[in-house]
């Protein structure tokens, strides 16, 4: 294990920030990793690998977060991590309308227009 502990800060970019699903998603891509890797935001720091503690940090669009790790694979682990919150959690790609899809919304019975 090494006794070097990686660092870099990156700045949260979707506009929903760290909710449910981009914690889901952290901490999975933090447990592929043997290393110990957690992120600090403002003094506090938590476990990267666990969902609840990724929403104690409240990160909005525009929160800066340091992610850290030490073990053999931390660099490959802070590189991964920092990639999936500098994309945004590819949220953009999820909430936009598929190009494919100009149809209006349809009428169901019973539903107010």
């Amino acid at each position: 294990m090494s006794d070097r502990v990686v660092r870099r800060t990156v700045t949260v970019r979707n506009a929903q920030g760290i909710h449910a699903r981009p914690a889901d998603l952290l901490a999975k891509t933090a447990s592929q990793f043997d290393a110990t890797i957690w992120i600090e935001r403002q003094g506090e720091r938590i476990d990267a690998k666990s969902i609840l503690s990724l929403l104690t940090l409240a990160a909005v669009e525009g929160t800066r977060l340091e992610i850290c790790a030490e073990g053999t694979d931390a660099e490959e682990a802070v590189a991964k991590v920092a990639e999936l919150i500098e994309r945004g959690f590819d949220e953009a790609d999820a909430d936009s309308p598929s190009p494919t899809d100009s149809s209006p919304p349809q009428h169901r019975p019973g539903s107010i227009r």
